[in-house]
């Protein structure tokens, strides 16, 4: 049970085997599974308060300040007023409360959401609508079309022939093609059936609930029969069900058990490079602290021990305190109240503050918003704003990340001749923006309306019907594996194995070659408004070994005609002799087109001889039906038939980047930000965007491809790459070894490369690279390459590629990415085969809400709608973020040392007695007033460039991944400054006040007049080291810093006016000390002295530095100043036209293909009288029928991650 949101239920048992029965609750319920209900909130009304409390009274300066209260309340040792700790205190925990609630509270709503969504459940003989959050394991649900899965589901029935269901996996796996799952034979014939359903009572046996999305193994007990289950017959929360109208499901994993709440994990607390530095800071500032306390404590017990005892009569000791020593032990804990503010706690909530506003910043940024989606860019923590300014990796997911998942038709290649570039009248390639005209395809009433070309002359060759181009376009509307589905008369949608293939029929459509219907004897194409209908004879299917996909049918006057498609190489070893010249101009074109990294395919046809055909399909048939040797002889006459094929020309298709990614990525490569790619996406189509990212070039001195099926292979070839990179570091040394002591990692050296060098490393030799063994080796490569590409990639080993980073890099990771399949990258979790235990997760997580749903930006830490505002995330953003935090840091440092040391210095000369050289109200205020807002303006709103000028100058990005402007040398150095600082502001005042008289000739030199000069003194010396550090002044700033001053000068007044001491005059006891004192001439030269003093090292050692050696900032400043003008904006570049030898050899999914089922009519025995092709209520939806062709068996079905 749940008592007040905790959960105090017996821990379960490690789950070795998942045992669940259909249809019955009460057996279920035994094994105590989890309900679907989901939870990520961490308190409710009950609990919020003693559990957030108990949170940061973990955080060390809060329990160290609670600690000082109990301090003060001590009356021995109590040398300050209870509220000098109450008032801040209380002002850090309920700022830091609030914020913790309404972060908890969107929690709630989101959790809610999903947990009251419907569902149709099977209960009681009936369906019955219940909320997700009911659903139980053992549960039947019935799902509709177009609805997300509610748990991981046992398909059991659909409304599909062969019980078929097609489902979009985006969330899950990023890729938006539809799959195909099948269920039983046994459970499929229930169909919907409801008292089936309810009867079934079958008992399933599984393995326990995992992370492995492309895996499931168990078992179905049914009518004492044992059916196999695979991954093919589940389907996973996080899907959603396509195309199909209904099926059941049984719930197997529900709730935080289902895979992808298991890929999820739990959310980690990500703390910044500085938070895990100011912790080590505050324990050395600890041990200052107690280092002063000490000092003052033994200089009091020598003082009472040689002087206090002649101070008896005027000054007697407590009856508590009995020698010398035990005063000085309570003199101890009363300096460590007064020096309390070495550890300032208003340092933590003002940092809370700073965050959120600059948070706040990267909501409000007009330039991250997304107008065709209506998405602005969110912070969606407000922790890690300034480590933006420190990324060193970045890890990003390709499809839907740099891409937008569209493929488009952009360029082809007929009989010689190059469409698709756009000429102006003078014959030079005109760039193409939206401006651009674009082709009328009116004339087609088939036509896809958002299909885009502009080359006109394409269109005006086929009107003209250049036997050639007609040719071309007819191949492109047969030779493919495409389902067709018409709901309305003339609205086509097509289904496609690949994106490529859609691309590919979808312009042969618009060109006036529409692919209307295909049955297993027949493909229907119309042909410039002409209904032809071709008999289909054999499809010579595409796999990954053949590179190629063929199709022989007979036209309607009866010709017999081969129709090939493939990769360049492939097909250019078959063309016939005479194609020679061809062949060379259409190289060229392939060339030109991989030079513009599009995905290149050459079509090729053939008529075929009556006679040589028919004993080819003898001998096809007899192979096919072999018992042995049947992929061989198959093999054989494929090769057989494909020889002295024409050519026709070549395809170009575009995996459609986001808009500004190449620029995007030369903007972060500037900055020395390097950019690895991981991706679930096959090799081929990686290295292709890689080349239209501009992340590998030509220019490269090597791309390394590393693709070994062994781990000594593995290994071997990441040595020679290594070996090529910088030979030295194969002979220097005989095995690198990383000695790394317990709780810390060790770091890998930086090695300096000569030259470019990009790396691409599939999945299957990845994993031998991340073992224990090679992971330093792989890692070694890898990091001396400019570019990293790793395909084929599952969930889990994007996590771990990020974590070796992370485990050997004292480097900021960020990973970004737009589907679930990037989630345990962005947000972290603990996974059973995580490296060392340590949490799998980027420093930061970005999430594209794209095109795949919504699961990477609501477990990322920042989130947009395109790739190309990460450069304004970083370089503007998380640079002025960085920053300010660490001028923020440096100066508050420096303020609150320098107030202390003040106490410190007085120490020798009050006897030690603990007295404050302050009146206790400036303590109280000086931090939480007078010097409060001027930091946060300059916190907030400083600039030492302009957004334009930062990303003009992209290497002033590098000192924050340096950390050059908050380390420990320069807390180091501030603590120096603060040293001298305080010398002067006492010493200086104490001399000026020592034995002075008034203009008047009345004393001036008392305790409260002294307090009074030294204060003011202090004000005034850390508000000009302020106006000093701060480069962009706003109208904000300027009322704060002279606000706060008129603000100190007003309250004192009235705290030392005769009124406020008559009403409370224990609490304000320095009357008239403000109207006596700052009426002095002296009194103010004296603050004039100790201000110039104080500041005028800091000038001198600034503009020497500035003068001698001056940084990437000071040149670009000073280039700023002597600029009349803001930059102009980055303005898109044209693509540089280039030619390239390497292309993609083709563009089909690397499953094998659908040709056999589509040629294969067994789903019409099962379904003849309902799915006739003659029947009425099919005559509209030929695509209703078609789909059944789409069977996929076990080898077909596309598993990509």
């Amino acid at each position: 049970m749940s008592f007040f949101g905790l959960d105090c239920r017996k821990k379960k048992e490690k789950e070795e085997e998942r045992h669940l029965r259909a249809n019955d609750r009460e057996f279920n319920l035994t094994f105590q599974y989890a309900t679907n209900a989901i939870k990520t909130s961490k308190y409710n009304l009950l609990t919020f308060l003693p559990m957030n409390l108990f949170e940061q009274f973990q955080r060390i300066a809060n329990a160290y300040f609670l600690f000082l209260l109990i301090l003060q309340l001590i009356p021995e040792i109590s040398s300050l007023s209870w509220f000098t700790t109450v008032v801040p205190l209380m002002l850090v925990l309920t700022a830091t409360a609030a914020k913790d609630a309404i972060e908890d509270f969107n929690r709630h709503k989101s959790d809610s959401q999903v947990n009251n969504r419907q569902v149709k459940v099977l209960m009681d003989g009936q369906l019955k609508s219940e909320k997700w959050r009911n659903v139980q394991v053992g549960d039947i649900i019935k799902l509709e079309n177009n609805q997300f899965v509610t748990a991981d589901l046992l398909l059991l029935s659909s409304s599909e022939p062969l019980s078929l269901v097609y489902i979009e996996t985006a969330e899950l796996d990023g890729e938006t093609n539809l799959k195909v799952k099948q269920s039983l034979t046994v459970s499929g014939d229930m169909g919907d059936d409801i008292e089936t359903l309810a009867a079934f009572n079958g008992e399933v046996r599984c393995e326990p609930p995992n992370n492995r999305l492309d895996k499931f193994t168990g078992t179905l007990m049914f009518k004492e029969q044992k059916y196999s289950l695979d991954n093919d017959k589940i389907l996973l929360r996080g899907c959603t069900l396509r195309n199909t109208e209904w099926c059941f499901g049984l719930v197997i994993f529900a709730g935080p058990e289902t895979k992808l709440m298991q890929n999820c994990g739990k959310t980690t607390f990500k703390r910044t490079s500085i938070d895990r530095l100011m912790n080590v800071l505050v324990l050395w500032i600890f041990g200052f602290l107690a280092l002063m306390c000490i000092i003052l404590a033994i200089g009091n017990g020598i003082w009472e021990y040689q002087k206090g005892f002649y101070f008896q009569v005027f000054l007697p000791w407590p009856e508590s305190v009995p020698n010398s020593a035990f005063s000085a032990f309570l003199t101890f804990w009363s300096y460590v109240i007064i020096l309390n503010t070495v550890v300032p706690i208003s340092l933590y909530v003002s940092v809370e503050i700073i965050r959120l506003g600059n948070s706040f910043y990267i909501d409000w940024d007009r330039k991250m918003y997304y107008p065709r989606s209506d998405t602005p860019a969110e912070a969606r923590t407000t922790t890690l704003n300034e480590e933006l300014g420190q990324i060193k990796y970045i890890f990003s997911d390709k499809t839907g990340t740099l891409t937008q998942n569209i493929m488009t038709f952009n360029m082809c290649s007929i009989n010689g001749k190059s469409y698709g570039e756009v000429l102006d009248f003078a014959g030079q390639r005109m760039e193409i923006t939206e401006r651009t005209p674009k082709v009328d395809f009116s004339f087609n009433r088939l036509a896809d309306p958002k299909f885009v070309f502009h080359d006109h002359s394409l269109v005006e060759a086929v009107k003209l019907e250049i036997l050639e181009v007609h040719a071309f376009f007819r191949l492109l509307s047969l030779c493919h594996t495409v389902m067709p589905e018409e709901k309305e008369e003339g609205e086509l949608l097509y289904q496609a194995q690949s994106p490529d293939e859609g691309a590919l029929v979808t312009a042969a459509r618009n060109f006036g070659f529409v692919f209307r219907s295909r049955t297993p004897e027949s493909i229907t194409v119309v042909e410039m408004g002409e209904t032809k209908t071709y008999e289909l004879l054999a499809i010579l299917d595409f796999n990954n070994v053949r590179k190629r996909m063929s199709v022989i049918v007979r036209c309607p006057e009866g010709k017999l005609s081969l129709y090939c498609k493939g990769a360049d190489t492939i097909i250019y070893e078959r063309l016939h002799p005479a194609c020679k010249t061809l062949k060379d101009v259409t190289t060229e074109h392939l060339d030109e087109f991989a030079g513009e990294g599009l995905r290149t395919l050459v079509l090729a046809y053939k008529d075929l001889e009556e006679g040589y055909f028919e004993d080819w399909r003898a001998r096809h048939h007899a192979a096919s039906t072999a018992l042995e040797e049947r992929e061989e002889k198959l093999d054989e006459l494929y090769e057989e038939i494909e020889k002295n094929l024409q050519l026709l020309g070549a395809t170009a298709i575009e995996d459609k980047l986001q808009d500004g990614v190449p620029q995007t990525i030369e903007q972060l490569a500037k900055a020395d930000i390097k950019m690895w790619v991981l991706t679930g996406d096959k090799q081929e189509t990686a290295v292709n965007i890689g080349y239209a990212c501009n992340m590998l070039r030509e220019e490269m001195n090597e791309v390394f491809i590393i693709s070994a099926n062994t781990a000594e292979d593995v290994r071997e070839e990441l040595r020679n790459a290594r070996r090529k990179i910088k030979p030295e570091t194969i002979e220097a040394e005989p095995i690198f070894e990383v000695k790394q002591p317990k709780n810390k990692s060790a770091v890998l050296p930086e090695d300096t490369v000569e030259g470019e060098y990009g790396l691409v490393i599939n999945g299957h030799s990845l994993a031998y690279g991340l073992e224990k063994s090679m992971e330093v080796e792989f890692l070694r490569t890898a990091c001396m390459c400019k570019t990293v590409i790793c395909c084929r990639v599952t969930p889990l080993q994007k996590a771990q590629v990020v974590q070796l980073v992370k485990k050997y890099k004292k480097a900021i990771t960020l990973a970004i990415g737009d589907g679930a399949n990037d989630v345990s990258m962005i947000k972290g979790k603990r996974a059973t085969v995580s490296m060392d235990g340590m949490r799998e997760t980027a420093h930061i997580g970005v999430g594209i809400s794209g095109q795949e749903g919504m699961q990477a930006v609501l477990s990322s830490d920042f989130s947009f709608a395109q790739f190309r505002y990460l450069q304004r995330l970083l370089l503007v953003h998380g640079r002025w973020s960085y920053i300010r935090m660490c001028k923020f840091l440096n100066y508050f440092f420096y303020k609150n040392f320098t107030f202390t040391l003040v106490h410190f210095w007085y120490g020798f000369f009050c006897g030690f007695s603990a007295q404050t050289v302050y009146d206790e109200w400036y303590i109280t205020l000086y931090n939480l007033v007078y010097t409060s807002l001027p930091v946060l303006g300059m916190s907030l709103f400083d600039q030492d460039v302009s957004d334009r000028w930062s990303l003009e100058y992209p290497k002033l990005y590098q000192p924050g991944q340096l950390n050059m402007y908050f380390n420990i040398g320069s807390f180091i150095k501030c603590l120096l400054h603060s040293i001298y600082s305080s010398l002067i502001l006492f010493f200086i005042p104490y001399g000026a006040m020592y034995d002075t008289m008034r203009d008047d000739g009345k004393d001036l030199a008392d305790y409260q007049s002294f307090a009074l000069l030294a204060q003011t003194c202090l004000l005034i010396a850390v508000s000009i080291q302020l106006g000093l550090d701060t480069a962009y002044w706003t109208s904000v700033n300027q009322l704060f810093m002279w606000g706060s001053l008129a603000i100190y000068f007003a309250i004192t007044l009235t705290m030392y006016s005769n009124g406020m001491y008559l009403i409370f005059t224990a609490s304000f006891p320095f009357i008239g000390t403000a109207r006596n004192s700052l009426n002095q001439p002296n009194v103010w030269l004296t603050i004039l002295l100790t201000t110039i003093l104080c500041v005028l090292p800091v000038v001198a050692y600034r503009f020497s530095r500035t003068e001698l050696r001056p940084t990437i900032n000071d040149k670009v400043r000073y280039k700023v100043s002597q600029s009349k003008h803001a930059p102009p904006p980055q303005a898109t570049r044209t693509r540089i036209r280039r030619t390239s030898s390497r292309r993609s050899g083709y563009a089909f999914s690397h499953a094998q293909g659908y040709g056999d089922l589509i040629t294969s009519s067994r789903y019409l025995r099962k379904n003849m009288a309902t799915f006739s092709p003659r029947s009425k209520t099919n005559a509209k939806q030929p695509g209703t029928v078609l789909k059944t062709y789409r069977a996929v068996k076990d080898t077909v079905v596309d598993k990509t991650l």
